[in-house]
């Protein structure tokens, strides 16, 4: 395989990474909130001039073009979906309110309840009933389907959410609901649950299939104007997607569900950390990722960033796919500082890209992170920032501090950025607590992986605050989540309702069922360029224990190519019971041994094997001591002092670099905090020893 880039657009920065056949090269545009495909488009264009191309020439020799993109996670935190109607059953048109009775604090009686994606009055229930066996109850009224389907064409429907019950088991009324659908309102998007989510329960399918209508016009509208741009410039292959289960495909097979895309720059982040794992031999991870606009806590483990289906809320609305589990907060270099009634606060509000910080020089007036950095001397005016792209500068920084956080508490402009410093700081460390004790994880057994741009400045004294040790900072740690890009591999997990008994599971229909997802990635694969025997295969069973809510997924076989399921036997009940009792065991503490579980779904994950990067090392090792660049006046932590600063361009594998101190790199600062130490491995890497 030939060229290809990863690109991960953020609410600052649009990162790059661009392997060649020779190399590795990053770099950052500032984003486009208006239109952001144009980012992406400028980007590209400034890594063409690097390689003394032009933008054709560039596009032209790439095989893979490889997008996470943050769409579908804006629209749904702005609340600029499309225009969305609900149609389903009788009895469940309050469903996505209720939401299980679940609140996010239990504790918090004044958290009010998410908006509801749909409203009541685009809520339309059809009179209809399928029974769990798939048998039709009561037929589908259609006289009163098309009154209800012309009643959300009144109302200016742009995206119609259809989730009927068990459609799953037999989509019948789904698919004739679409075709009415399609008379009555042949512009609008159908989003039916059978195809977002084929399986129970109720309001995971319906949920999911809400947001998944909500966002589905804006995320294909972008990756469509995308993608033209792409063609018209001479890229002439499929544009792949990231997944939020940490996976790639093509833009084809997110055009049915591009829910799948939602958080799909924060899984490529862990994925990449994946990667940096198995390199590195670290295989327990805290990863933290701090760009401009947020910050990201994910958990590797085993080497692995497993991506979870069920349970998931993202952005406070139930999404059923599998995810990559990355918890996300609003704190970042752009967050904004400010005081109300006595007290500081920092974010999650951000200057965003525009005007971005004060420092930026683009017009902001309200101080941020990035702004009491500079401050405090973490940052500094004379260094390149963002790979050369500008300058800070301190022009208008100290009023705006003094304007909106050191008047207001009484505070002089120094003491007030470290202040908001030490603020952002603890609001960071305390969601990794949570992150960490939500799963019953001990922080201080791992090693702390920190990227993003801003991640380094912070990452030594958050791990001193959580027990940790070790930080491991690589030197491509700024773009990397567009690195996780290049590095995850293509992947499909789709699933299909069975409901059966395991012992009297239908052996020819279960292998029929395997068989028909598995010609369905075929087709996709093929669409991307890889070959039947190129595609590696898990098939999956989803059991329970009678009386269970909820399914564990078990692997029941794995194999390469295409064997028709022909791995299904009369033993097959046996074998995947016993692995059940296993999984319940390592998953729960305990199994039931003399019960047997019943079987709610079947699932097949294929994937496919991408050329590794390149990631290269520094040929030449320290002789002697790291030359210092410069001592500047700076505050990390312990008060302002004169503090050794250190460029990264300097520095080769071996060389070790005592805090108090600051390296500077292309496109971030990495600060040793007192009582650590930094050392250079032979990847040029950064390893940071707590050594108090």
């Amino acid at each position: 395989m030939g060229w290809r880039v990863g690109i991960d657009i953020g609410g600052t920065f649009t990162d790059f990474a661009l392997q060649t056949d020779r190399e590795l090269i990053l770099d950052k545009v500032l984003s486009t909130p208006d239109d952001r495909s144009n980012a992406v488009m400028n980007g590209l264009g400034k890594l063409a001039r690097r390689l003394d191309l032009d933008t054709a020439a560039l596009l032209g020799r790439l095989d893979a073009v490889i997008h996470g993109t943050t769409v579908g996670d804006n629209t749904l935190i702005e609340g600029t979906g499309a225009l969305t109607g609900l149609l389903t059953t009788s009895g469940f048109r309050d469903e996505i309110e209720l939401r299980r009775g679940f609140k996010e604090d239990i504790w918090d009686v004044r958290l009010p309840p998410p908006t509801p994606l749909v409203p009541r009055r685009r809520r339309l229930v059809i009179k209809e009933r399928v029974l769990f066996d798939g048998s039709v109850y009561q037929e589908l009224d259609e006289d009163a389907a098309r009154v209800a389907i012309k009643r959300l064409a009144a109302q200016g429907v742009e995206s119609v959410a259809v989730s009927l019950l068990f459609s799953f088991v037999n989509p019948a009324h789904e698919l004739r609901l679409s075709e009415m659908i399609s008379e009555e309102m042949p512009e609008a998007e159908q989003s039916l649950s059978h195809q977002v989510l084929p399986r129970a329960p109720e309001f995971e399918r319906t949920s999911t299939t809400v947001v998944n209508a909500y966002i589905g016009p804006r995320v294909s509208g972008y990756l469509d104007r995308l993608e033209q741009k792409l063609r018209a410039g001479g890229y002439q292959n499929d544009l792949l997607v990231m997944q939020s289960s940490g996976g790639v495909m093509t833009r084809d097979y997110l055009r049915a569900s591009p829910v799948r895309a939602l958080a799909s720059g924060p899984a490529g982040g862990v994925v990449g950390a994946a990667a940096i794992a198995a390199r590195k031999d670290e295989p327990d991870l805290l990863c933290v990722d701090m760009g401009g606009t947020s910050y990201d806590v994910a958990l590797v483990r085993g080497g692995t960033a497993p991506a979870e289906a069920g349970w998931n809320w993202h952005h406070r609305y139930l999404v059923a796919t599998p995810m990559v589990k990355v918890e996300t907060l609003g704190a970042g270099g752009g967050s904004l500082c400010s005081a109300h009634s006595g007290a500081l606060s920092v974010g999650p509000g951000s200057a965003g890209a525009d005007p971005g910080p004060v420092c930026y020089g683009r017009g902001g007036s309200e101080p941020t992170v990035t702004d009491a950095n500079l401050l405090l001397g973490l940052l500094s005016e004379t260094a390149t920032f963002a790979g050369g792209g500008f300058q800070l500068s301190r022009e208008g920084v100290e009023e705006a501090m003094q304007t909106h956080v050191a008047g207001p508490l009484g505070l002089d402009v120094e003491q007030a950025a470290h202040d908001c410093w030490r603020l952002v700081n603890a609001t960071m460390t305390q969601a990794v607590r949570r992150a960490t004790a939500g799963r019953g994880v001990d922080p201080r057994e791992l090693t702390m992986l920190a990227y993003g741009g801003n991640g380094p400045v912070f990452a030594a004294v958050q791990a001193r605050a959580l027990g940790i040790k070790r930080v491991l900072i690589p030197r491509f740690s700024p773009a990397f989540s567009a690195l996780g890009a290049l590095v995850a591999r293509p992947a499909i997990d789709e699933e299909r309702a069975l409901l059966s008994p395991l012992p009297a599971v239908d052996l020819a229909r279960l292998s029929g069922l395997w068989r028909e997802l598995l010609d369905k990635s075929f087709a996709y694969f093929a669409a991307a360029g890889f070959a039947p025997g190129q595609v590696q295969s898990r098939y999956l069973l989803n059991l329970r224990y009678p009386g269970q809510n909820w399914s564990l997924s078990v692997v029941v076989h794995e194999d390469i190519g295409n064997s028709g399921a022909a791995f299904v036997d009369a033993e097959l009940p046996e074998r995947s019971c016993a692995a059940f009792h296993a999984v319940h065991e390592k998953e729960y503490g305990h199994h039931r041994e003399r019960e047997t579980p019943e079987i709610t779904g079947v699932r097949l994950q294929t994937s496919t094997d991408v050329p590794g990067l390149e990631f290269g090392s520094k040929a030449e090792t320290a002789e002697g001591p790291a030359p210092v660049h410069e001592r500047r006046r700076a505050n990390l932590g312990e008060g302002f002092a004169e503090t050794a600063v250190y460029r990264d361009v300097d520095l080769l594998p071996g060389h070790a670099i005592e805090g108090p101190a600051i390296i500077e790199a292309d496109f971030t600062t990495i600060v040793v905090y007192p009582g650590w130490r930094a050392v250079i491995d032979d990847d040029g890497d950064y390893r940071l020893e707590d050594r108090a």
